[in-house]
């Protein structure tokens, strides 16, 4: 009969050997299962004189524990083989396209800021920016709203509470305009100014022309001499090198905003049909922003004397800039993140658009 060192010896072996989890589940059972020879071994001790007995069953213990200890190390090193294996196999190259498209597009809004840019870059503005969480001084009060403005109401602003202060006054708020840039560069710069403030701004609405989050362009230009007529030329200036046509009609009409005085608002000509709208064409009106004359108050909150300086400004939205330059028709799709929404509106990246090069017409939509 086989002795227990040599049995050990031999499943040590056979375990060492085992190819596989199945083979070596084969090697278990044979010596641990219900009629393994260990376990069999172990069934016999019973014949044995006592001495033997206890001799033989401290051997076939140790025996015991050896095979379960080679068995779980084997089974360790074949499951990391496994896996390895596995992982080989299965590997996939990040580096290769998921999708057959080679190129992706830039967003109507990143486009319609690079031609905005350009088109006052080439009249002389700076881009200014600034935070998007502000204090109430530089969002309203500099601005010339007071505290029972319906501006400031919270159903149309976020509010987010000072730390520092229970007094709601010094609450601060996630910025609804761009128009607190122009105060802060008024604080750190001396006219001449002539700035555009492009970026993102929040009100508490939501509908198909409206959205939590949108983004906004302001100008400001502050000097001595500037007056009505430059705002209109510059503007006029503008709409017609945004939209590309060269004879565009505009007009403005008197309003009210409380940052300037006077105050008007800019329409441009259009033509409306049921399920088309031309620029440029027809006899229809289409308002498109806001500008006058900057109120002295205001010049008088970001330190600049009224009585020396004056200029305009005005503001527009980057969204709804390319609505109508591009036929989209509802601002929420904006930012819902769908690429085949993006595919469609989007623009081919690298062409950069510029005065010299062209606007829209350098890159086209990728449709």
């Amino acid at each position: 009969m086989e002795n227990i060192e040599d049995l050990q010896n031999r499943l040590l072996a056979e375990i060492a050997a085992a190819a596989d989890l199945k083979a070596l589940d084969e090697t278990r059972v044979a010596a641990l299962g219900k009629k393994g020879c260990i376990t069999e071994k172990m069934k016999g001790l019973g014949a044995l004189p006592v001495e033997e007995k206890i001799a033989a069953g401290k051997k076939l213990n140790l025996l015991k524990t050896a095979v379960e200890n080679a068995v779980e190390k084997r089974k360790n090193e074949l499951e990391t083989l496994e896996l390895n294996r596995r992982l080989a196999e299965e590997s996939i190259d990040v580096t290769l396209p998921v999708r057959p498209e080679t190129q992706g597009r830039i967003h109507p809004v990143s486009k319609i800021y690079e031609e905005v840019v350009a088109i006052f870059g080439e009249m002389g503005f700076e881009v200014a920016e600034g935070p998007d969480i502000e204090d109430q001084f530089h969002n309203f009060n500099a601005l010339n709203m007071p505290a029972d403005h319906p501006a400031r109401q919270m159903q149309d602003t976020f509010y987010i509470p000072n730390p520092d202060s229970a007094d709601f006054d010094d609450s601060y708020v996630v910025r609804t305009h761009t128009s607190p840039v122009q105060i802060r560069t008024m604080e750190n710069k001396k006219p001449p100014i002539r700035i555009i403030a492009p970026g993102r701004t929040y009100r508490s609405d939501y509908d198909a022309t409206h959205t939590p989050m949108f983004h906004q362009v302001e100008g400001l230009v502050i000097d001595k001499t500037t007056t009505m007529a430059h705002l209109k030329g510059c503007l006029y200036d503008f709409v017609r090198a945004f939209f590309e046509v060269d004879n565009i009609k505009v007009r403005y009409r008197p309003s009210y905003f409380p940052f300037t005085e006077p105050s008007a608002e800019m329409d441009i000509g259009c033509k409306k049909g049921k399920d088309e709208l031309k620029i440029g064409e027809g006899n229809d009106w289409l308002e498109i922003l806001g500008c006058g004359m900057v109120h002295p108050k205001v010049l008088a909150a970001g330190g600049i004397d009224p009585d020396e300086y004056q200029g305009f400004a005005f503001g527009v939205g980057l969204d709804r800039l390319a609505m109508l330059k591009y036929g989209i028709p509802d601002l929420r799709t904006f930012f819902e993140s769908d690429l085949r929404w993006l595919k469609h509106y989007g623009f081919v990246p690298l062409d950069e658009s510029s005065m010299t090069g062209g606007l829209s017409n350098n890159g086209g939509l990728a449709r």
